[in-house]
């Protein structure tokens, strides 16, 4: 077995926090870190029935991708991040989130989505630095997939992604050389021209982007925050478990996609 403290130092080394943007607060937020490890739930959030979830399975850990809380003044059960954090400790358990940093990383969020899309990762989109191992980080990855019409690629791309739905507008162009950022990466749009490609594949696009997009002639695709990044929750599931194989795993299964559409 392992307790929190050793799970997140291993995640510490792979995944440092130093990677993290400045707004950001990823680490170990929350628990005893000398608990025993027995299972670890992962999910993208922690919610209150993510955090029900856990405690029915019997989890000593929470490891997400969302930071519980980013800034804090009280934590009671008078406000929603305060009830998380009471529930989470009363039940026993403990929260690692791994945020910016894991979208930056190599192997991480980015690198993730792109192999869900079938694309062959070329280089970083905003390059930030390099890591301890060498490797160079930073947010949104391009590359190539195989070239095919728009309309071909929108439905491969939901479902590769499982998403409840696409918004998207056309550049005029065939997919081949993409762009992505997992969350909320429309910001990138011309850093995506500025790579030659013709594609951007990422979530919460506002209005102007997807007009300067089609005034560009790059093929935007919203696919949503949650489908754009979930992708990452599998990597974390295998990294404990082949750092930690007497330690349990389980993805969670009440989290879901939030947002729905009406058409």
């Amino acid at each position: 077995m392992a307790t929190v403290n050793e799970i997140f130092d291993y995640f510490e080394e792979k995944v440092p926090t130093s990677m993290k943007m400045d707004f950001d607060n990823p680490g170990f937020l929350a628990g005893d870190g000398e608990r025993t490890v027995t299972k670890v739930l992962l999910a993208l959030d922690i919610t209150m029935p993510v955090i029900a979830e856990a405690m029915e399975w019997g989890a000593e850990l929470i490891l997400s991708h969302h930071p519980m809380f980013f800034e804090t003044k009280n934590v009671s059960t008078r406000n929603l991040t305060g009830k998380k954090v009471v529930a989470l400790l009363g039940g026993g358990m403990s929260a690692i989130c791994l945020h910016t940093n894991l979208d930056s990383v190599s192997g991480g969020v980015n690198d993730a989505l792109m192999a869900a899309l079938g694309a062959r990762t070329e280089g970083i989109l905003e390059p930030s630095g390099t890591a301890p191992d060498g490797k160079a980080y930073g947010l949104g990855r391009f590359g190539a997939v195989e070239e095919m019409p728009l309309e071909q690629f929108l439905p491969r791309c939901k479902a590769a992604l499982h998403a409840n739905g696409l918004r998207y507008v056309s550049g005029g162009r065939s997919v081949h050389r993409i762009a992505v950022c997992g969350g909320s990466g429309g910001s990138m749009l011309l850093d995506a021209a500025g790579h030659g490609c013709d594609t951007l594949v990422t979530g919460d696009v506002k209005h102007n982007q997807f007009l300067d997009a089609a005034e560009l002639g790059i093929n935007l695709i919203d696919a949503g925050h949650f489908p754009t990044e979930n992708v990452v929750i599998p990597v974390l599931e295998q990294m404990v478990q082949e750092a930690f194989p007497d330690v349990g795993t389980r993805i969670s299964r009440v989290q879901t996609q939030p947002e729905q559409f009406y058409i």
